[in-house]
């Protein structure tokens, strides 16, 4: 469904109780593409203005205030202050992106540059359909801030701009280059002994060893139980290759029921099964089952490579915390063991009705050098889209073994989009199935068949706008 119709908005401020405060949210659309009929601030372009920024035109920017915080952001902003310094920047942070911009939106208010992520972010299908986003092709086709000869575009990671690209436009900069994998504490397996399983009946193995030594082996986010989805499709991709991936993206019929997929699914449901999961799992959310793990009651997680960073608070100095594939489901596996899924996350915006586009851009290029990148991954410990930005960073345990991981992954690396296309299959279809699975509730067949009734009612929602990749 699209949520930046007159009808969504009504739903989301009725449930927000917005509807006696926000009224001009309910008399527009955001629809009309590139500016539609907001006129932007436009400053006179140069060879160090390449965008045409408004030196004195004020900039607003809202942030996710999740596990990356805001002092990044901030520090960005910094550094836009010295381009510019007759700009007023205006800075917001919050976990309610949706509930607090969406009425933005749809009255034409919304800010230069928005961080729409967290589990309350904007549908990006509603947003892009509706043409409220601005095409970021000047931002990429730019000359980089201090990488010299090089466009913007030219120097990020392979891969880093699919995730928000939409039909052969980029409407979202994916900044945070993250890997996905099972994490453990490597100092507890040296300890123990243990070697990290390179195939699933070595890990099912070490699973009954850890549970012996009065261990959980694994637990897992049980109020956002699609985060066990990751790594059942990481291991279908590596059982029969990225084309099963490629046919969930494009709601292929029987996408979900390829055989690869309920393997994987089997596989992993096998945890929950033979009891290797952390009792009370289910009903912990993403931070209080991350905290189990790092406090040592299980072995194994399956997350990004954020953990580090929301976790940092609570992590003993002494855990070491280090990220390792999906083991191989077979020895016919079509990727290696070390394939590894690598994305760019956590999408950063630039409204089509903003009234400093321009300004919005440019502090994407500020978060885009060198420069930037490297204060980003000092603050966060996260990696960014940046090609090489990491070199001479000091890094801490976990991004340090991100950084090996991708770098034994190669070129076999792979990734998804369906849940950029289509939140709602995600966030909503798939993530009951996990919890369903999980929880024994369904078994295998039945996780793949409730997968691909939820992507057939997406494909079926003449609502919903379709996007294709190759």
């Amino acid at each position: 469904m699209n949520t930046l119709t007159r009808r969504g908005v009504l739903q989301t401020a009725a449930a927000a109780g917005l509807l006696a405060t926000a009224p001009a949210a309910l008399s527009a659309c955001a629809t009309g593409g590139g500016n539609g009929d907001t006129k932007t601030a436009q400053g006179d372009k140069s060879n160090t203005n390449p965008l045409g920024v408004k030196e004195d035109a004020a900039l607003e920017v809202v942030i996710f205030n999740g596990g990356f915080g805001e002092d990044y952001a901030k520090a960005h902003e910094a550094m836009y202050k010295e381009r510019y310094p007759k700009a007023e920047i205006k800075h917001s942070a919050t976990q309610e992106i949706s509930k607090t911009l969406q009425p933005r939106f749809v009255d034409g208010s919304p800010p230069d540059m928005v961080n729409n992520s967290g589990s309350a972010q904007i549908d990006f299908n509603g947003l892009v359909s509706q043409n409220a986003l601005t095409d970021l092709a000047p931002l990429l086709d730019a000359p980089s801030l201090d990488v010299a000869g090089k466009t913007v575009r030219e120097t990020l990671l392979p891969g880093a701009l699919l995730p928000g690209t939409y039909n052969g436009k980029v409407f979202a900069l994916n900044y945070a280059y993250t890997a996905y994998g099972i994490w453990y504490d490597e100092k507890l397996l040296a300890d123990k002994g243990w070697q990290y399983p390179k195939t699933w009946d070595e890990m099912i193995a070490l699973c009954k060893t850890i549970k012996a030594a009065g261990i959980a082996p694994w637990t897992y986010q049980g109020k956002h139980p699609r985060y066990m989805s990751w790594p059942i499709l990481s291991a279908a991709a590596k059982l029969a290759g990225p084309e099963v991936l490629l046919a969930i993206d494009n709601l292929e019929p029987n996408a979900w029921k390829h055989e690869a997929i309920k393997t994987a699914a089997d596989a992993y449901s096998q945890l929950a099964v033979d009891g290797f999961i952390l009792p009370g799992s289910e009903g912990l959310d993403h931070i209080q089952s991350q905290t189990e793990w790092s406090k040592g009651n299980a072995v194994f997680i399956s997350c990004g490579s954020w953990l580090e960073s929301e976790q940092k608070k609570v992590t003993p100095p002494a855990f070491r915390m280090a990220i390792a594939p999906t083991p191989s489901l077979s020895s016919g596996d079509k990727l290696p063991f070390e394939a590894l899924r690598g994305t760019a996350g956590e999408p950063y915006i630039v409204p089509a009705k903003a009234k400093n586009a321009n300004g919005g851009m440019e502090l994407m290029r500020i978060m885009l050098s060198k420069k930037g990148a490297a204060d980003f991954m000092r603050k966060t410990s996260s990696l960014t889209c940046v090609a090489g930005a990491e070199e001479g960073v000091e890094l801490p345990p976990g991004l340090t073994s991100v950084t090996k991981a991708l770098k034994a992954s190669g070129d076999k690396g792979f990734n998804w989009v369906y849940n950029s296309f289509y939140r709602k299959l995600e966030r909503n279809l798939v993530d009951a199935a996990c919890g369903d699975l999980f929880t024994k509730r369904i078994n295998a067949q039945q996780f793949v068949e409730a997968c691909q009734k939820g992507a057939d009612e997406i494909a079926k929602d003449t609502s919903i706008t379709k996007y294709k990749r190759s």
